[in-house]
């Protein structure tokens, strides 16, 4: 079990709407919009306790960008394992489709992979555990939700947890500006896991190497390449695309 501050109404109005364990809920105190009063309104349902603050008080817990709310709240889980991906994949009735970050730090591309991730159905996201952004307070602002329905997966070998998706008949789609391959040209049905690069540097060699195929994403303007979660919600909605026609 794990305790943390959720900031931002949108945030908070998905956990209350989830059922989540939100223990107490703290409301800027000159704020009294209809936007606050959804959330008071959820949080009388859920029977969270509010509490009205000044807007200083809510600065030192959400760094001035919470809008005028935080909640606390206990999650039940925080990331998952290794073992936990394996067990995950053995309960699937179907294809599964997951997200690879190499080395995404930045929290706010993590959270915005998250959402994406759930909105397009994938199963989990994986990410080494070492060299990616935590799942705090900024993902879960950023993920609007996502961050408690998307299993997020921190292997400790990335290139050795690549290889057992292979081992198991899943393949691995990365991503490359310099592919020969569009993207809209690669089959993305069946067992698929999409394999995303770092904000700067992009997929690392072995995990490049180690991918079934590169794709790249077609770019006809000025700019050379997209944000990461940007890339993820285009692969993403691609491979669902397919699996649809």
């Amino acid at each position: 079990m794990q305790e943390q501050w959720v900031i931002g109404i949108h945030a908070v109005r998905e956990l209350l709407q989830q059922g989540s364990e939100v223990k107490r809920l703290c409301v800027q105190a000159d704020r009294k919009d209809s936007r606050i009063g959804e959330l008071l309104t959820l949080a009388e349902i859920a029977g969270v306790p509010v509490e009205r603050i000044p807007r200083r008080e809510i600065d030192r817990l959400g760094d001035g960008r919470h809008q005028g709310v935080a909640a606390r709240v206990t999650f039940s889980r925080s990331t998952l394992q290794e073992q936990d991906l394996r067990a995950l994949l053995e309960k699937l009735d179907r294809d599964p489709l997951l997200l690879v970050l190499d080395e995404v730090t930045d929290p706010h591309n993590l959270g915005a992979c998250l959402r994406c991730a759930d909105a397009a159905g994938a199963n989990a996201v994986i990410v080494p555990k070492d060299r990616s952004a935590p799942l705090n307070m900024t993902v879960r602002k950023v993920a609007s939700g996502a961050a408690e329905t998307v299993p997020l997966v921190a292997v400790t070998n990335l290139s050795r947890t690549l290889q057992e998706l292979k081992d198991r008949g899943i393949w691995l789609c990365g991503t490359a500006g310099e592919a020969s391959k569009s993207l809209y040209e690669q089959d993305l049905t069946g067992p698929l896991a999409l394999v995303m690069g770092s904000e700067g540097k992009g997929l690392r060699r072995l995990t490049q190497e180690t991918c079934d195929f590169l794709v790249a994403i077609p770019m006809a303007g000025a700019v050379s390449s997209l944000n990461v979660s940007v890339a993820a919600g285009v692969c993403l909605f691609e491979a669902v695309r397919q699996r649809t026609v």
